[in-house]
């Protein structure tokens, strides 16, 4: 039997449960001092204090966590880390005051990576997903989603989702796979977009399930993309093949994705700038997860979503990157936490329920990751710093010292 035990830490935070956390329970976190954590064959083991839980060891290797807490490893729950080429350019149009929406319409946007993913090899496709994934392991990320969606044809669209699949098995971070064919909608079906849905439906959908290479289907769902019943058509077959939802929802206007995503049963809907209440009600009233996306607003310098006003409604609320070659060049935990402490009104407590257990929740993964708890995957952060309350405060600065993943230390 292979075993691990960490000792000591100035803070364990266990996140327990094995659904989402919602409204005031996202501030339940279950603080240990002097917290310990035993680990066997890959699995938690047991959780207390230290004098509790060291007899139980015996022998076997020890990390003493003195000055260190200690966090369940970070769920990234919504990012598109497999493509090519990049956006520079467009960065620098925003800054100059063009909208997303604008750049988008003259061939910016999701288009312009469209292209070089289509001509990048599988090869150059993992090698660069691998730097990204591995770049995420040094942040504490320790299982993420990644979308296709810069394909939007039958080729690209495996392809893309075929190399998530291989990474997920070649390095430390879990790579859980969403098909987002109807991410955007390619120049050849210019002005055709029902036409391209029955495409995703007909052609792509079951080539996808077939090969067993997605666990989820996403659409975005904002004006001049796809509609409110172009989506529900599309998710309605997807569900129908068995393939879970998530929706990418009321970003750029309040178009109804919200309360679409609740009348559907998807597992989250993610992004919510512009969610309006009854958006807000429903998701409140579902076991939809609200997975928010701070990075991206403020990288486009759009308004936050309203995170404080979700979790007093009752909203189960994740909090994820969003990496991605145009909106959202980033996968920095550290800024997600400043953004959501300083900005979005969350607590420390709340934002480390929207990244660890509400995060696997949003990937229908709160019964095995997400919290340090007897029975799980043994997924952990070790942080340089005493306490919890470091992770907005050290603004901006990566302070992970350790990775554990499937109890093996991997960074």
């Amino acid at each position: 039997m292979e075993k691990l035990l960490l000792t000591h830490a100035s803070e364990l935070v266990t996140a327990s449960g094995r659904r989402a956390l919602r409204g005031r329970e996202m501030r339940e976190i279950g603080v240990i001092p002097d917290g310990a954590v035993l680990i066997e064959d890959g699995l938690i083991a047991a959780v207390g204090p230290t004098e509790r839980i060291a007899p139980l060891a015996g022998q076997c290797e020890t990390l003493d966590c003195s000055g260190r807490t200690v966090l369940p490893g970070f769920v990234d729950s919504h990012t598109h880390f497999i493509f090519a080429g990049h956006r520079a350019e467009e960065f620098s149009w925003r800054l100059q005051g063009e909208s997303y929406m604008s750049i988008m319409e003259r061939g910016g946007g999701i288009g312009a990576t469209v292209g070089p993913t289509r001509a990048a090899s599988e090869e150059e496709l993992e090698r660069e997903g691998a730097k990204r994934l591995a770049s995420m392991l040094r942040f504490g990320v320790t299982t993420a989603e990644g979308k296709s969606g810069y394909g939007l044809d039958l080729d690209t669209e495996l392809r893309q989702l075929a190399v998530m699949e291989r990474l997920s098995g070649s390095q430390p971070v879990e790579v859980v796979s969403t098909f987002l064919g109807a991410h955007a909608v390619p120049e050849e079906y210019k002005g055709r977009t029902d036409e391209y849905v029955e495409f995703m439906i007909r052609q792509v959908l079951p080539r996808v399930k077939e090969q067993g290479i997605a666990r989820f289907c996403d659409v975005f769902c904002e004006k001049s993309v796809f509609s409110v019943e172009q989506s529900r058509r599309l998710l309605t077959a997807a569900r129908e093949m068995g393939f879970a939802l998530k929706l990418h929802a009321d970003e750029m206007v309040t178009l109804g994705g919200a309360s679409l995503a609740a009348e559907l049963g998807a597992v989250s809907a993610d992004h919510l700038l512009h969610a309006d209440e009854r958006g807000i009600r429903d998701l409140a009233q579902s076991g939809t997860v609200a997975t928010l996306l701070p990075a991206t607003a403020f990288c486009l310098r759009e308004p936050y979503a309203d995170a404080r006003r979700m979790i007093d409604s009752g909203c189960a609320v994740a909090v994820a990157s969003d990496y991605n070659p145009g909106s959202c060049y980033t996968n920095s935990v550290p800024l997600l936490f400043a953004l959501c402490c300083l900005y979005m009104h969350m607590s420390v407590e709340e934002t480390i329920t929207a990244l660890t257990l509400n995060g696997a929740a949003a990937l229908g993964l709160a019964d095995r990751i997400g919290s340090i708890e007897p029975g799980k995957q043994a997924d952990i952060a070790v942080i340089d710093c005493p306490s919890r309350h470091y992770l907005p405060y050290h603004t901006g600065v990566n302070l992970v010292e350790r990775v554990i993943k499937k109890g093996k230390i991997v960074l």
